[in-house]
């Protein structure tokens, strides 16, 4: 059996597709804004909270600023990055255990560790 965590968070910002091999979602090619949700997951050993999830929440949200945040177009840009590309970074960054990552509250993907 195993426990994990989680914290939850949304940032706004910009992405695009350049290969995008689709013309019926040709527009993915431009930059295009959403409101990207995050789930982050860690895993615990115990249950008396080995790991603060709001902690973690502020550390990923400082994060994501230092390293996308355009001040003058006030948003995160993630230029060719894809969710799963985020959401792998995020992993990595933070040794996540499952990471999920979607567009608008509607399309994404989860990363998990193997």
């Amino acid at each position: 059996m195993s426990t994990e965590v989680y914290c939850t968070l949304q940032v706004d910002g910009t992405h695009n597709w350049p290969g995008c091999p689709f013309n019926e979602v040709a527009y993915l090619r431009d930059p295009h804004r959403h409101m990207f949700h995050i789930k982050a997951y860690m895993p615990v050993t115990h249950s008396d909270r080995d790991t603060e999830f709001i902690v973690r929440k502020h550390q990923i949200t400082d994060y994501l600023k230092g390293a996308y945040y355009n001040e003058d177009r006030r948003t995160h840009v993630f230029g060719a990055m894809s969710c799963e590309m985020i959401a792998e970074e995020l992993a990595d960054q933070f040794n996540l255990s499952r990471c999920e990552v979607n567009e608008d509250n509607e399309n994404g993907c989860i990363w998990t560790r193997d």
